[in-house]
């Protein structure tokens, strides 16, 4: 085995090698292409459509089933052969438009000649890239290339690391006035309500989730009913007894934190799968609760004529005591929005410096102790009582101010809003950014849900896939797609290092002549 500059062994090349990298990339495309056929046949392979006398009518899609395996099995054939990323993005986005061309709900229109002249040429595009990769990055070169790629963006973190938050910060802050100044005001409403605070709702939940699952340890698959438990209580408290949103806010985040305890000592004992099923009962038996109980909770007709947010008793309307006449501005709904931007953004960034500050105290140590090994952490004499109890009641408060502002944001709650793929959803931005980083939890909040959102916005795909073609109806396929991936390639999350709570003085080196006078 040869040794490169670096120091590390480099890639063995001859031909028994390749001849064994080709036998498992084969290998792995026809793995992929059966797990891939046995998803897409439930979920892609039948299609329900009225007819004339509006009854359901199954339409077979086994030509979309096709293209999708075919596809898949390229993909991976391509990337198993690849060593290099870049080459890879381009064999993927060769593959995705090679495949993109097809009418697939219409069947194939364009003749098998033409598209399989098309899949040929894409597998002469990725040898193409194959031998480029092969003659132009010897192994031992493009170890040393990726070290010193690597050493070089480290250093540059580190240099922007300091300037980083504060430069996010200030995008923030100017973030509705550039929306507003580039597209008006009506333009620029969407940007901030649908990315803007939609993606901080989730950030802020992300980060009060990081605290049960990230640091501590704890799988929550019940997070979304301390998010129903916010919202319902700020719905009841300012429908009933006409309390305003300042006031409710801190209730709602103490009566979640309270159920949180509640959930925290049935689950003392319990750990790994048992403990996700039960706090998955939690959750449900929230829903159910709040469906079933029709006098609380109005059941499925939720709670409608939520009081709206004021700035500090200024309403957001067009009246002489409104917000616009008390400072002179010319009204526009556009106020309320931006003022909900930065009160969500407020409390996301509330959340974050709270949780970072814990992790540098005891009771983060101990979080971090009891993810690590419980039975350590009991060894060392931590109370893992309050510790785990802690985590569920901080988790949930910081979720009950999240429900408390949706409340206010939506005017109105309903059981529907508060269903198990909330939770999958939260739990799967942690997972993907990174247990216990919180900037791999922002960005994949980021990516996750502003990704969704530009879906939506994606109208070029109907040209391909009809004008009824809705890309949102993929999204949780595309989670999952995501999720397998990170799994496979960045099993620890998008940031899967973290700064250490806490560091080990740096001894002192002590000299000889020091020594002979006696400093030890």
């Amino acid at each position: 085995m040869a040794a490169s500059i670096s120091g590390k062994p480099a890639l063995e090349t001859g031909p028994a090698s390749e001849l064994t990298r080709l036998q498992s990339a084969i290998y792995d495309a026809l793995l992929t292409g059966l797990v891939t056929l046995g998803l897409c046949v439930p979920l892609i392979a039948w299609r329900a459509d009225p007819d004339t006398s509006n009854a359901l009518v199954l339409t077979s899609r086994f030509s979309l089933v096709a293209l999708l395996v075919l596809g898949m099995v390229m993909i991976r054939f391509l990337t198993a052969l690849i060593n290099d990323w870049r080459l890879r993005l381009l064999a993927v986005v060769d593959v995705v438009l090679t495949l993109a061309r097809v009418d697939f709900d219409a069947g194939f229109h364009q003749p098998w000649l033409t598209l399989l002249a098309r899949l040929l040429l894409c597998v002469l595009v990725g040898a193409a890239l194959i031998v480029a990769e092969r003659r132009l990055k010897p192994p031992a070169l493009a170890q040393q290339l990726s070290d010193a790629t690597s050493l070089a963006a480290n250093s540059a973190f580190d240099a922007l690391k300091p300037w980083f938050g504060l430069l996010t910060f200030l995008a923030l802050i100017a973030f509705p006035f550039v929306m507003v100044s580039w597209l008006g005001p009506q333009g620029a409403l969407k940007w901030i309500d649908n990315y803007g605070i939609q993606i901080l709702i989730y950030v802020m939940l992300g980060w009060g989730l990081n605290i049960v699952v990230g640091l501590a340890g704890l799988l929550d698959l019940g997070y979304v009913a301390f998010y129903a438990v916010g919202a319902y209580a700020y719905a009841l408290l300012s429908t009933k007894f006409g309390l305003s949103f300042w006031v409710c806010l801190p209730l709602s985040g103490l009566l979640a934190a309270a159920w949180g305890v509640l959930l925290g000592f049935p689950v003392l004992r319990l750990r790994g799968d048992y403990l996700a099923i039960v706090t998955l009962a939690f959750g449900e038996i929230i829903r159910v609760v709040l469906v079933n109980w029709t006098d609380f909770s109005n059941g499925y007709a939720g709670i409608t004529s939520i009081p709206r947010i004021s700035f500090f008793g200024l309403p957001f309307n067009a009246s002489p005591a409104g917000f616009a006449a008390h400072f002179g501005l010319t009204f526009s709904p556009i106020h309320r929005t931006i003022f909900l931007f930065y009160l969500i953004l407020a409390l996301a960034l509330l959340t974050f410096f709270i949780s970072i500050r814990l992790r540098s105290l005891p009771i983060g140590r101990a979080w971090e102790a009891l993810r690590e090994d419980e039975i350590a952490c009991r060894a060392l004499g931590i109370d893992t009582v309050r510790t785990k109890l802690t985590a569920f009641a901080l988790g949930a408060m910081f979720a009950g101010f999240a429900g408390s502002f949706f409340a206010v944001r939506q005017a109105f709650v309903s059981p529907d809003s508060f269903v198990f793929i909330e939770s999958a959803t939260i739990l799967a931005i942690v997972v993907l950014g990174g247990m216990g980083s919180q900037i791999g939890v922002a960005l994949a909040a980021v990516a996750m849900i502003g990704g969704t959102e530009i879906l939506r916005e994606l109208d070029i795909l109907k040209q391909y896939f009809g004008a009824d073609f809705d890309p949102t109806q993929y999204r949780m396929l595309i989670f999952g797609l995501a999720m397998v991936l990170m799994m496979i390639w960045k099993p620890r999350g998008l940031v899967s290092t973290r700064v250490p709570s806490l560091f080990l003085r740096e001894r002192k080196k002590i000299s000889a002549a020091m020594v002979g006078e006696g400093h030890a």
